[in-house]
């Protein structure tokens, strides 16, 4: 190991050996290096314990002690190395979008914030932790868009091909629910470990639970969560899952079948239709200023806090000054207009603010993975079914699927480029 490696453990394990001295706690060891950073033995501990008190209070049976380890172990450190990724870009997610981040989890569970709060500290988790954990998980989420959207190519040829497929179609458009465990191999153990997966298709057959196979066995990105993947049109699933979905039923079985990633089994937990839909699309324009090395974030902040000012008095208007200052070079040149577009073509902070501003409102300043924007929504129109919205849907049902494909890809070689060392493991299996 490499003499740095030796010197983090040491300091870590010093820090955490003066802070048992000083406070009487339990020493704090390093489980995992994960390159230049740790995941510590409560790390695994406290995310034991939540998946846990899940289970019980879902009334799920978890796998063995050892097991479940193994998989929290792979889940913390990809999610470090997306960690790391994010610090390495320089994303940072301020208290204010943090706040608004919490208060929308609120909403959702139709909770005040107090509330919340209580929930999540009746739990056995601090309002802190809590706090820091939404806040990793923005940042990761955050990474993730920025560098998997680059790697994203859509040509138009695709788009219209779609779009005629989506047009052919029924009303009734197919949703599937899905769950899915996958399996890793290698060329010297792949009959074996297709023979495992034909074994865990019999008992899934014989009524074992396919959540509990799932977070036993599934090296799969959805492993922690049962293997549910959710509702998806075959359109927007990967693939590899969309080339083996037929004309299945509720309850059925697929698999296994074998790809690069691995060895797969699919479940189908349930099938509908969908209702036609109408699209709202929004005509926006806005402003982008990107922060760098001569221009701090609260130098953005200052300098579009300023443009509005300069509106709000009539001093200046909102498409001159996007054709001066915006960094946006494709709306700067159409005075910060966007067009009219479906919200689900934004970066989500983008599509929360056109969501809820008014018409005519200007925004406060606010962050995206972009930069720092300002903007305005001008006006909102419901299309049906017309060829614009139809291509606007076969874009996005082609974005996911490439992204879901491209964001597999991209943890894979964040994984085989990391330096990964586990530590001796002295915790007792229960």
């Amino acid at each position: 190991m490499k003499l740095w490696k030796h010197l983090l453990i040491g300091f870590v394990t010093l820090m955490t050996c003066t802070a048992a001295v000083a406070k009487s706690v339990e020493l704090d060891n390093v489980a995992v290096v994960v390159n230049n950073g740790v995941i510590l033995q409560s790390d695994i501990n406290n995310a034991m314990n939540r998946i846990k008190a899940n289970a019980s209070k879902n009334g799920k049976t978890l796998p063995k002690t050892s097991v479940l380890r193994d998989q929290i172990v792979d889940q913390l450190i990809m999610e470090k190395l997306q960690e790391q990724e994010a610090d390495r870009i320089g994303v940072k997610i301020d208290d204010s979008r943090l706040d608004a981040a919490i208060n929308d989890i609120a909403k959702r569970q139709s909770l005040t914030k107090a509330q919340l709060i209580s929930s999540v500290q009746k739990e056995g988790i601090s309002y802190a932790d809590f706090r820091a954990e939404i806040r990793k998980e923005m940042k990761i989420s955050e990474a993730r868009n920025a560098l998997v959207r680059r790697r994203v190519n859509i040509i138009p040829a695709e788009v219209d091909n779609m779009a005629k497929l989506l047009e052919e179609k029924s009303d009734a458009t197919v949703r599937y629910n899905i769950s899915h465990i996958q399996l890793r191999y290698n060329e010297d153990n792949k009959a074996a470990m297709i023979a495992k997966a034909k074994k865990i298709i019999e008992q899934l057959k014989h009524g074992k639970d396919f959540s509990q196979l799932a977070m036993t066995y599934s090296k799969g990105p959805k492993a922690l969560k049962g293997g549910d993947w959710g509702w998806m049109r075959k359109e927007e699933m990967p693939t590899i899952f969309a080339d083996h979905i037929t004309d299945e039923k509720k309850g059925d079985i697929i698999g296994p079948f074998v790809s690069g990633a691995g060895i797969h089994i699919l479940k189908v937990d349930d099938v509908k239709g969908l209702p036609n839909v109408s699209v709202t699309e929004v005509k926006a324009r806005h402003i982008l200023i990107k922060p760098s090395i001569i221009l701090s974030d609260d130098g953005a902040k200052k300098e579009l806090n300023n443009f509005i000012k300069q509106i709000q008095s009539g001093q200046a208007k909102f498409g001159d000054l996007a054709e001066q200052y915006s960094q946006d070079p494709g709306s700067a040149s159409q005075k910060g207009d966007l067009g009219y577009q479906t919200v689900d073509n934004f970066v989500p902070e983008f599509k929360h603010k056109v969501e809820e501003l008014p018409i005519g409102k200007i925004s406060k300043p606010f962050k995206t993975v972009h930069g720092w924007h300002i903007v305005e929504v001008m006006a909102r129109r419901n299309v049906d079914k017309t060829d614009a919205a139809m291509k606007n849907k076969a874009y996005q049902i082609l974005f996911k699927r490439k992204f879901n494909e491209e964001a597999s890809t991209w943890l894979k070689e964040l994984r085989a480029s990391a330096y990964i060392e586990k530590m001796k493991d002295n915790s007792s299996d229960s």
